[in-house]
């Protein structure tokens, strides 16, 4: 069983940037997909970036398209999220967490909270001026 831990949040201001990174142990994370979610205050879990650690694509919920990039290093068995260009409204507890299917499910339909496991602890990112 993988064990995922995120890092990285913090305060910034709006157009402001961040990384997160999603560090896993016990499994490498070489033969799965990893996605990143976010929630927000009073709102619903919702998936914002994921990676096919196998082939390399990813995918991204429209609102983050153009602002953030996710990448992995299997060397260092972690995925980042770049975050540039930050809004108030990206403003919530970010998760990772991975997708056990072998191989990985298709990330073109979007992240489904079910299809994931192993959630990491969240780290908080705020922004505000």
């Amino acid at each position: 069983q993988l064990q995922l831990v995120e890092s990285g949040g913090g305060l910034v201001q709006p157009g402001g940037s961040l990384r997160l990174s999603c560090v896993g142990s016990g499994r490498t994370l070489s033969s799965y997909a990893i996605g990143w979610f976010r929630q927000a205050p009073g709102k619903e879990r919702e998936g914002v970036s994921g990676i096919d650690m196998v082939d390399g694509s990813t995918y991204y919920e429209d609102s983050v398209k153009g602002r953030f990039t996710i990448s992995g290093d299997n060397a260092k068995n972690t995925v980042y999220l770049q975050m540039n260009n930050l809004k108030p409204e990206d403003t919530a507890i970010y998760y990772c967490a991975v997708d056990y299917s072998i191989p990985p499910r298709p990330l073109s339909a979007g992240l489904r909270e079910d299809d994931f496991g192993s959630w990491g602890q969240g780290t908080q990112v705020t922004v505000s001026s």
